[in-house]
């Protein structure tokens, strides 16, 4: 069994996407991002994702090709402020969910690798010259 069906299969993660995307849209900061005006299609391409590093359908491969999640990702600014805001969306959305211990923290430390991973721009400001 896949640890996609081990934490509830497309359900758990239809689930965990609506929430993380519920917090991204009262996030202006973080919504900012997000170039389309339908947050629709971005949850769509994050559930198929997450569904299938997590051992569910390959959807995300067969639609769109390998991940790449850096080179996807870098056209936009993301700062170490953005990954906050999204950990913390994603955080409050995956205790919305009913996983036990193992599993919640299995995809917790996936979010926090993949997160700082996705940082490509200082956010530190700068001092005058």
């Amino acid at each position: 069994m896949s640890f996609y069906d081990e934490v509830g299969g497309a359900e758990t993660f239809q689930r965990l996407v609506h929430e993380f995307y519920v917090g991204v849209k009262a996030d202006p900061e973080l919504r900012a991002l997000y170039p389309e005006e339908d947050l629709g299609p971005a949850e769509r391409r994050l559930r198929m994702f997450l569904e299938q590093y997590f051992g569910g359908p390959n959807t995300y491969s067969q639609e769109r090709g390998h991940p790449r999640l850096r080179m996807r990702h870098a056209p936009f600014p993301v700062t170490l402020d953005m990954r906050d805001r999204w950990m913390r969306h994603m955080l409050a959305a995956m205790d919305t969910l009913e996983l036990d211990e193992a599993h919640a923290e299995a995809m917790r430390d996936y979010f926090m690798r993949a997160a700082h991973m996705l940082v490509n721009t200082d956010d530190t400001p700068h001092a005058s010259l």
